[in-house]
């Protein structure tokens, strides 16, 4: 031992641990263990873990299983891990014991350590709070970690990934609302189609962000059920009877979200559905808006040689090369955004899959996939709602002259003349380059008042 060392004990023996550092033996040994990919967890897994370490010692006190002054101290020190005041002291690397076990002593350790010092003790004495029997009483990092991934998951999907989509719902209704009288022409198979309006393009876009909430509070409810209680492997040995429900309700309190006792801990603890689900959910978020990045950067191609209906604010220089360049990049950046969820869901999947008997061994990989995928697509919904959607403006006069060249206007001739007569005259459009109006008018298939009602782009976009 040094000035800048300490000594600390577990189960396994001695080990040397920095002298200022709250963690203790095992996190130290899973730090020299596990140095793989330089990955912590995050702010909302750490704050889930004080949150149910301190849910924890309180409801242990209310059974008569802690008494008042390790209680106080406990949640003392969780409160700090809660603030995010200790989270230089959550060191380990996610890919690590498959259970989270090394991160679950991490913070007993932490805790227990801090709470120590907060009561004027030797740090690494283990007296008057110990990691174990006090900090984790009641409790097996088997259900902590996973009821940690659903409270982290859950809050952050809550308090950032829903307001980010409802804000970026706003905006695509308002210019669905500002868009609404601007016709112009519609798109299957990427090939022309009959006209819409420019509103009614938005309002799609601004359903499928509205969806997207719907499907965020989905994945909130899919979550709400905690393992915790379960202990080792859903029995619940060494916990008192109503230590699960009553954490379940403390947590409940401290987050706002319903979360209740899991109906059967073997599978809360077994298997790890709820995550799958809730990760797929995410995935079908990413894929709403990536079509809807997808589509506005398309509208907005040229500025003079592409399709050119829409603009799109500047936000920086395109080319290193080409002057005046610029490019579609908060779209890019949602896309790709989107592709990395997609990923990350696809090993959540297959980490889904690792439930043997009575206990999932992928839940860290999973936890750092689930809750990177929620934090990339509230940042990513924020900043394409403020920096793109909020600016872009309609090019009227594009959208008019491109609904006019097109030869889907014959569309509305069919029930007047005829289906193979109307097909006539947009081939005939197409091969001289001329308006299905002007060759109409040429063929005299119609009067010019009665074509002119028919070829009405704007009366083409409701049903009659």
């Amino acid at each position: 031992m040094t000035d800048q060392t300490r000594i600390e004990k577990d189960s396994m023996g001695e080990m040397t641990v920095p002298a200022t550092a709250y963690w203790g033996a095992q996190t130290q040994r899973a730090v020299e263990n596990f140095p793989i990919s330089g990955y912590r967890f995050g702010r909302a897994f750490v704050r889930a873990m004080g949150l149910i370490k301190k849910a924890a010692a309180q409801v242990n006190n209310e059974l008569g299983k802690l008494d008042a002054n390790r209680m106080n101290l406990i949640v003392k020190a969780a409160d700090e891990v809660i603030a995010g005041k200790l989270d230089n002291h959550f060191v380990l690397d996610i890919f690590q014991t498959g259970s989270g076990t090394s991160t679950n002593m991490n913070a007993n350790e932490v805790i227990s350590n801090r709470a120590i010092e907060i009561s004027g003790g030797q740090i690494g004495s283990r007296d008057p709070v110990h990691p174990n029997d006090h900090v984790n009483m009641g409790q097996s990092s088997n259900d902590v970690i996973p009821t940690a991934i659903h409270v982290a998951a859950a809050e952050a999907i809550k308090n950032d990934l829903v307001p980010a989509l409802q804000h970026l719902t706003q905006e695509l209704e308002r210019k669905a609302t500002a868009f609404d009288e601007i016709v112009k022409i519609g798109r299957t198979h990427l090939q022309d189609a009959t006209p819409i309006r420019l509103g009614q393009e938005f309002s799609g876009y601004a359903a499928q962000a509205k969806q997207s909430v719907a499907r965020a509070n989905r994945a909130i409810a899919a979550l709400r059920e905690l393992a915790i209680g379960g202990t080792a492997v859903g029995t619940g040995i060494n916990t008192h009877p109503a230590f699960a429900s009553t954490v379940c309700e403390r947590l409940s309190v401290a987050t706002g979200i319903e979360f209740v006792e899991a109906d059967n801990h073997f599978e809360a603890q077994a298997a790890k559905d709820a995550v799958c689900e809730a990760s797929g959910l995410m995935k079908t978020i990413a894929v709403a808006l990536s079509k809807i990045a997808n589509d506005i950067r398309m509208l907005a191609s040229g500025p003079r040689c592409g399709i050119g209906e829409i603009r799109i604010p500047e936000t920086q220089p395109g080319s290193s090369i080409m002057p005046g360049k610029v490019n579609p990049v908060m779209s890019e950046m949602v896309v790709m955004v989107a592709a990395q969820v997609i990923g990350n869901d696809a090993a959540v999947t297959l980490g889904c899959r690792d439930g043997h008997y009575e206990l999932n061994v992928m839940m860290p990989m999973m936890a750092h996939n689930l809750l990177e995928s929620v934090r990339l697509l509230s940042k990513a919904a924020n900043v394409f709602a403020d920096r793109c959607v909020a600016g872009i403006e309609a090019n009227k006069e594009r959208c008019g002259e491109l609904v006019e060249q097109s030869l889907a206007m014959c569309t509305s001739l069919a029930p007047l003349i005829g289906y193979d007569n109307a097909a006539a005259i947009a081939k005939e459009a197409f091969k001289t380059g001329k308006t299905v109006r002007e060759v109409a008018l040429e063929k005299g298939v119609l009067g010019e008042k009665e074509l002119i009602e028919a070829l009405d782009a704007m009366s083409m976009t409701e049903p009659h």
